[in-house]
């Protein structure tokens, strides 16, 4: 299976490091949990992480870059061959009200040809899930934690309200009993 790592950062193939960083940041914060909070955001953030080892490595890059190649010219190869198919059967229409697919990332009708690309992209998506358990892991902490000092602060402030009732009381009960 094939991951297009440069339409995943949202940068061209000419991108710079420089360049690289900023895209897994902005993709990063894009679909962080915190943003993001109805919605499932561990498999793009696995993406993105995947695709920021490959990329930030220089030599895994390199190997990425032709093999990307390959799979551009495979991929033009499939549409021309579908291009022809529609001409052939003469079926195009045109459907106004159907809205754009989502942009695909993963191809898995081809297949990466570089075995040593094809560990790396392997190892690179482990770590890329390893790092997205880790966030889930410590956003379940912060959650725990911030439930915990919620809870503290809601039952000192009880506590608070109990006692200032009681002083109340007291005062009411010592002037009631003076007036009489």
């Amino acid at each position: 299976m094939f991951v297009d790592y440069y339409a995943i950062l949202e940068i061209t193939e000419t991108a710079s490091l420089e360049d690289i960083k900023a895209a897994f940041r902005k993709q990063a914060i894009k679909w962080h949990p915190d943003r993001n909070k109805s919605k499932d955001t561990t498999i793009p953030m696995q993406l993105i992480n995947e695709a920021y080892l490959i990329l930030k490595d220089t030599e895994a890059r390199s190997r990425f870059d032709i093999e990307y190649q390959k799979f551009k010219s495979y991929k033009k190869a499939q549409e021309q061959e579908k291009a022809a198919e529609t001409q052939k059967e003469n079926k195009k229409e045109e459907h106004p009200d159907i809205k754009p697919k989502e942009p695909e990332f993963e191809f898995s009708e081809y297949e990466v040809k570089d075995d040593i690309l094809k560990r790396w992209m392997a190892n690179a998506k482990r770590q890329a899930v390893d790092l997205a358990k880790q966030t889930i892991r410590e956003f379940g902490g912060i959650v725990s934690v911030g439930v915990k000092e919620g809870a503290k602060a809601a039952g000192t402030g009880l506590i608070m309200q109990i006692v200032i009732g009681i002083i109340f009381l007291i005062i009411f009960s010592i002037s009631k009993s003076c007036n009489n």
